[in-house]
Formats: C-alpha cells, structure tokens, sequence
C-alpha cells in the first residue's frame, strides 16, 4: 500500500473536485504569468538594434569579418582599430515630430552596439579595409607577408 499522495498545482489538499470552480490565487497568478502577452504589447518592447551576427573567415592571405547589418548606410558605422584591437559600432538617433492642431507628438529612438575582436598580430593593420553592401558589413583583414600560407613543395634529398 503507497502513502503517496497527488498533490494538485495549488498545494491543497483538499478534495480536487469542490475547489474546480474557485480559482485560487496560485492559480490566478499561474494564469497572469504564464500566459504569452498579447502581440501589441510586445510590439514595442526591444526595437533596438541587437548584437549583430558575426562570420569570421580565415584564407590563406586573409582574415575576412562579415557583420549581419541590415538596414543601415555606410555612414552609420564607426570602425577602428587601436593595439591590434577591431572595433565596429554604431550608434543610430531619430526624432519623429508630428504637429496637428490640438497636439505635438514626438517620438524618440536610440539604437546602438558595438564589438570587438582581438586581432593576432599576423594581420597588416595598414591594409584593412570594409564595405558594405545589401545589409553585410565586410572587414578584409589581410596577412602580413611572413605570415601568409605558403604553397606545399617538395625537398629534394641529397
């Protein structure tokens, strides 16, 4: 015989069937908390920019950064290097004003990010050099000579 006893999500015992009618007030805030909110409300909750993606690729002559960046010109950016450090940002400001007769509306955005990405010290930091175009932010990054993937070669034995 098992001295186990079900015990209901709102930690009553008591019997299950006479309580379906009242919701308790676990079960209330279950409810509230649980539930997915409405599309309108999270509308505008994180209209931001996030921390964009980010490809790296190395080549034989190159290290290639690719930044999933959409919507934003080539002004928008801010990309330097200091210590063999690579740093890209933006940072984005917008006021709408809108004038009727009895009001002014105005809304203000901020949007903004930044990463870094420590550089190895094979890479020539005086020929970098990024472009941007259909929504990706392209930072070639190329080798210095000496350290650049030679081709495999035979040796010949004496």
């Amino acid at each position: 015989m098992s001295n186990l006893v079900n015990v209901p999500k709102n930690g009553s015992l008591a019997n299950s069937n006479s309580n379906q009618n009242f919701p308790t007030l676990s079960n209330w805030l279950d409810d509230v908390f649980n539930r997915d909110l409405p599309s309108v409300f999270k509308s505008n909750f994180n209209t931001g920019i996030t921390l964009p993606k980010v490809n790296i690729k190395e080549t034989a002559d190159a290290f290639i950064v690719d930044v999933a960046v959409p919507g934003l010109k080539k002004s928008d950016f801010h990309i330097e290097i200091d210590n063999l450090v690579l740093s890209i940002s933006t940072e984005i400001r917008e006021e709408n004003e809108q004038k009727e007769e009895n009001y002014t509306r105005r809304e203000f955005g901020y949007s903004s990010f930044k990463r870094t990405f420590n550089l190895p010290e094979s890479v020539n930091d005086e020929k970098i050099n990024a472009n941007y175009k259909e929504g990706i932010l392209s930072i070639l990054l190329p080798k210095k000579e000496e350290a650049k993937q030679k081709p495999a070669r035979s040796i010949n034995i004496s």
